[in-house]
């Protein structure tokens, strides 16, 4: 990895430092999310009670809280490298929005076609991309965050056009070519826009105007020195306070229906796994070295699991098995995501450090 990938050396401290610990953090924000959930049944209704169309307060607080950070230390003056490369760029294209939803599709058919809701739940996991905490995966795997800024950008823009009526194909016409009971999603391109003009569009303003103008104000070695290291604990703060909130949308059901848990854990972590490592080895076949493969890799296998949430519950009712098993995909993927990016550094240091 060249000299220009590499964060300064007191930040690599602190996000080492942070990826020391953060597994434990998130298994006690999950526990604490499920015992409120469990122990406290009225927390789901009043956390739903601050939601508007596909946008949910408290998560979209936390979720802006966790990714201004990264975004505020982006170099977004050079993005365009992000564009050079368009064989990296079409292959992480064709790994979202192609490999990805096709893959997480023929997973549910297989493990959940005799649990329909949990299995139209799955799918709408496998047709949101990714445009928000893959920031944070990024940022502890070490990889390019100008490539994960980009390759999140042009997600959000496919997100905007597709989702809706990738959303239609695949649960309305393709799962009854399958013998299976299809349904129709009704949610609009505008809801889609407005879901993700908060979740990335708020928090991508406030990193850029905020670097670039307290970099004029205050000076480049002060804003890295001193700016960087003062926010950077946000990103922590604001995913455990996510997971928190997440978890205890659902809490009695995890623990009522810890086999259906499972069920719905077991194509998940198939997935993750399947789609990082396939992503890391085609973006290193494709010569992108270990930072930008980092960011290919990660923005391919993580979901936008807060869309997926929101569109079951506003299509399907809270209480429904699409809305849990939405639940369910991010319970699997940050315990999931955190060990892949131990896996990034293991390959790192196989294939990059040599």
């Amino acid at each position: 990895m060249s000299a220009n990938n590499c964060a300064p050396a007191q930040e690599r401290k602190k996000l080492s430092f942070l990826d020391r610990f953060l597994t434990l953090w998130i298994f006690l924000a999950m526990i604490i999310g499920v015992g409120i959930g469990y122990f406290i049944p009225s927390s789901s209704t009043f956390i739903n009670s601050f939601s508007s169309g596909t946008t949910n307060l408290p998560l979209a607080i936390g979720l802006i809280l966790m990714m201004y950070p990264p975004l505020a230390k982006v170099r977004y003056e050079k993005m365009n490298e992000v564009f050079k490369n368009t064989k990296v760029l079409g292959a992480s294209l064709f790994l979202n929005w192609i490999v990805g939803p096709i893959l997480m599709f023929f997973l549910a058919i297989t493990f959940l076609k005799d649990y329909p809701e949990y299995m139209i739940g799955l799918i709408l996991i496998g047709l949101a991309r990714c445009i928000a905490m893959v920031i944070v995966w990024n940022e502890l795997a070490e990889g390019n965050r100008e490539y994960a800024a980009g390759l999140v950008a042009l997600n959000s823009i496919f997100q905007v056009l597709f989702f809706s009526v990738y959303a239609y194909v695949f649960i309305t016409v393709l799962l009854p070519l399958f013998g299976l009971k299809g349904s129709v999603v009704n949610i609009t391109i505008g809801q889609i826009a407005k879901s993700v003009a908060i979740y990335l569009g708020i928090p991508f303003a406030a990193g850029v105007i905020s670097r670039y103008t307290l970099i004029k104000i205050k000076g480049e070695e002060w804003f890295q020195k001193k700016y960087v290291p003062f926010i950077s604990p946000i990103t922590l703060i604001a995913l455990l306070f996510t997971i928190i909130v997440m978890f205890s949308l659902k809490g009695q059901l995890i623990v009522k229906i810890p086999f259906d848990v499972i069920r719905i854990a077991i194509p998940l972590v198939i997935y993750f796994l399947f789609m990082f490592l396939v992503s890391f080895f085609i973006g290193k076949k494709l010569g992108a070295d270990y930072s930008r493969n980092a960011s290919i890799a990660f923005t391919a296998t993580g979901n936008n699991f807060e869309l997926a949430i929101a569109v079951a519950i506003g299509v399907f009712g809270i209480n429904s098995g699409e809305a849990f098993a939405g639940v369910i995909g991010p319970l699997v993927e940050v315990p999931a995501l955190i060990a892949l990016v131990n896996v990034a550094f293991w390959l790192r240091k196989k294939y990059y450090l040599k």
